[in-house]
């Protein structure tokens, strides 16, 4: 949908809304789902296999889970997320996954029109976020069935029956489809706002008339908005003045036809940061790192192999990095017979490598790299001749205009004549929108927002940054990298949301449920 319907939208009366979350991934997908008045109940005709979670469900079977005590709920469950809420949503949802069962959710979900918070979901692309960009040909490390989203299931939108165990792994055309499907057949449309770009957040000041923004940027409070009404029927000036808190102003701009740019400029009681992680790759400050032949995206390979002409003949490529991408570049590489140096800082036998925490059976092609990670080290095969050569506990210390790259062992430089490398360590969210990019929201305040070494510091229940109320970060921004799990923050968020609104009165309290 356009923003607001209309491209001549008067920038000297920005609109309030309740609800922006920016990103329109899984993450923001299933919070719209849940702000749209979808409420889940426990399903009586299921019992979940945790005696302790089932009895406490039972004894509030009449409230939605939104409802409910998250943190009471959440009490003494375990799983692979740091935040409780995404295991308490996890378990309600598959329950016992991690011990490989397959048991339908215990959940029933109920739509009820009279709850639906006003919000919107600005997105750079169509819904589905970075799965749009992703390959078609590889298979997804979660199953399929982890990563559907409440109220759709995954299967039942998919091609053909999956009967095998590795079949059960989806691509990512499959679940960019599904994403992008989900949010029509859950009727979302009219909160998504597509082809989006935010380029500035900023906290208003609370009931300082003209003092405009906490950051000094702005003194536009009164002076613009002038105490009008918006489309949500909110006054500007008593959102500030009268107890609805603060506000944030977004801006940004629409791409619409031709490519012209339309620029935005909105107010929103909350803001919900579901941009996830893949925005900036991470890089290794080393010396030749911006030389055009040096690359971190493994979509960036098979154009390259295909323009430079690559094969068994030609110079290796570079491949730094001991995750999945880089495994992923590994067998595109190989597929495509060329030759690949691969370059790692562990150790072959760390227990922290990924492989080590993939069952053979359903990841075998992973596998397969581990084992030539292990097999095919430099110390047992020649770099020259043979088609994969593993640099275990290397790391590289410079690359060179005529193609070369330095490389550092142990106690020994080694140098390689290359046709091109792929850094690939990692990625990194983008907040530049943010005050100083957002940093001030980390655990470690002093250093950037990094998904795995320094997420942003929340709320365990409600998912609200530590450090600014009315601010919401969920998914890979505070440790959930699995869609699996980041569906537990939409959870926590509707839920804080929901209440606080019914508390001031303006949600009306449960009733005229619609079963979904």
């Amino acid at each position: 949908m356009p923003l607001l319907e209309e491209t001549t939208l008067p920038q000297e009366h920005p609109p309030t809304v309740p609800v922006v979350v920016i990103g329109n991934g899984p993450s923001g997908i299933c919070l719209s789902y849940l702000l749209s008045g979808y409420k889940p109940y426990l399903d009586n005709a299921t019992v979940h296999p945790n005696p302790i979670l089932y009895r406490k469900l039972q004894d509030t079977k009449h409230l939605p889970i939104t409802e409910q005590d998250l943190e009471y709920l959440s009490e003494g469950l375990e799983g692979r997320s740091k935040n409780p809420v995404a295991v308490l949503f996890d378990t309600l949802l598959h329950p016992n996954a991690d011990f490989g069962y397959e048991f339908p959710p215990v959940l029933q979900w109920k739509r009820d029109k009279q709850q639906h918070i006003p919000h919107l979901v600005l997105g750079r692309g169509t819904p589905g976020g970075a799965w749009h960009a992703m390959e078609g040909s590889m298979l997804t490390i979660s199953l399929g069935i982890w990563m559907e989203l409440p109220g759709v299931n995954y299967r039942d939108m998919t091609t053909g029956k999956r009967r095998d165990v590795t079949s059960d792994r989806a691509t990512p055309e499959e679940m960019s489809s599904y994403y992008r499907n989900y949010v029509k057949i859950k009727g979302l449309q009219k909160s998504f706002v597509d082809n989006t770009y935010v380029t500035s957040v900023q906290k208003l000041c609370r009931g300082h008339e003209g003092k405009g923004l906490e950051n000094g940027h702005s003194d536009r409070v009164d002076g613009e908005v002038g105490g009008r009404e918006d489309g949500f029927g909110r006054n500007k000036v008593e959102c500030l003045k009268n107890g609805a808190g603060s506000l944030w102003e977004v801006r940004g701009y629409q791409k619409v036809q031709h490519g012209t740019h339309v620029p935005f400029s909105l107010f929103a009681e909350n803001v919900v940061l579901a941009t996830g992680a893949s925005d900036s790759p991470v890089r290794l400050h080393v010396e030749g790192e911006n030389l055009p032949f040096v690359f971190h995206s493994v979509s960036d390979l098979a154009l390259e192999i295909g323009r430079r002409q690559l094969d068994m003949n030609s110079d290796p490529v570079l491949i730094v990095g001991a995750g999945l991408c880089a495994a992923d570049a590994v067998l595109c590489s190989c597929s495509c017979r060329v030759r690949v140096l691969h370059v790692f800082r562990r150790g072959v036998n760390d227990p922290d490598l990924i492989f080590k925490q993939l069952p053979k059976t359903l990841y075998p092609e992973y596998h397969k790299v581990y084992n030539m990670m292990c097999s095919h080290t430099y110390t047992n095969v020649s770099p020259s001749s043979d088609y994969y050569t593993s640099f275990p506990d290397h790391c590289v210390l410079s690359f060179q205009s005529d193609m070369k790259c330095l490389l550092q062992g142990n106690n020994s430089l080694k140098a390689f004549k290359i046709s091109m490398a792929l850094v690939l360590i990692g990625t990194n969210p983008n907040l530049f929108f943010l005050k100083d990019q957002g940093q001030y929201l980390g655990q470690d305040p002093t250093k950037p927002i990094s998904c795995k070494q320094n997420p942003i510091d929340i709320h365990p229940y409600t998912f609200e940054c530590a450090k600014e109320p009315g601010l919401f970060a969920m998914g890979p921004l505070v440790g959930d990298n699995f869609v699996r799990f980041l569906k537990g923050g939409a959870l926590g968020i509707a839920s804080c949301l929901l209440k606080r609104l019914k508390k001031k009165g303006k949600i009306i309290p449960s009733g005229g449920n619609d079963f979904v």
